[in-house]
């Protein structure tokens, strides 16, 4: 009962926030605080009729291909080599300063530079996908192995475990957590790096509407692209965020 209380507590709060940031939106394009900043109304008009002609599907053909194609390259590689770091000793000490670096780096100078290597077109998007996503899902990875509560593996080896048992039983159970948390961080990376892509490298997907309706002065439709692949991702997040605690519970988390 008191579970349900605080879960009915916790939903009225969001709508609350929802109603007042969208009203705030409301007011202030009505105002308006500026020419370029439509109201909330127009925006969703803008998105409805945008859903209906056809082109916001269309857009989205080309942006959540090389954002997929990324994200499984990631999943996949980022995960194991974040694991193999966490294992090897080698793999760490050559590998980790470069991941930290990547992390810290600024965007918007490395995409210019993946342009300049590969052109623009898909390869060139699901490079800019891996560039932001793959660290965060690396790091995660690495930390979630590296830091294994040792009584574990002194109890395993105690017990006469071998490192095949160490690692299917304990490291890898004990750094589920911290490694979906990661994917879900890294997906997040993922939908900036290929927005950042359509609208720095080639004109495509959803960069591409919000490009073109910036530069004829159609600043609902421009708002209304924005707003679907921020509300995507959102959605997309919250959906892995469920999944995540259904998986791992608090105490597994540590929350």
């Amino acid at each position: 009962m008191q579970r349900n209380n605080l879960i009915a507590t916790r939903v009225a709060w969001q709508l609350i926030s929802f109603v007042l940031f969208f009203g705030l939106w409301e007011l202030a394009g009505r105002w308006p605080i500026s020419l370029a900043f439509p109201p909330f109304s127009k925006t969703v008009v803008a998105l409805a009729r945008m859903t209906a002609n056809g082109s916001l599907p269309r857009a989205y053909l080309f942006t959540l291909q090389p954002l997929a194609i990324g994200m499984v390259l990631c999943g996949i590689a980022g995960i194991g080599f974040g694991i193999g770091m966490g294992l090897s000793r080698t793999i760490e000490w050559f590998s980790l300063p470069i991941f930290i670096i990547l992390q810290a780096a600024p965007m918007a100078a490395i995409i210019p530079l993946i342009t300049y290597i590969y052109g623009i077109g898909l390869t060139a998007k699901v490079l800019a996908v891996v560039v932001l996503a793959a660290p965060v899902i690396v790091m995660n990875s690495y930390k979630g192995i590296h830091n294994t509560n040792p009584s574990l593996i002194q109890m395993s080896r105690a017990f006469l475990g071998t490192r095949r048992q160490e690692i299917f039983k304990i490291m890898l159970p004990h750094a589920g957590a911290l490694i979906f948390a990661g994917l879900r961080l890294g997906l997040a990376m993922g939908f900036i790096g290929i927005v950042i892509a359509e609208l720095m490298i080639t004109p495509t997907g959803i960069g591409d509407l919000i490009t073109y309706h910036s530069s004829v002065a159609d600043y609902p439709e421009m708002f209304a692209a924005i707003l679907s692949i921020v509300a995507l991702a959102a959605l997309t997040l919250h959906a892995l965020e469920r999944l995540e605690r259904k998986i791992f519970p608090a105490e597994i988390r540590g929350t």
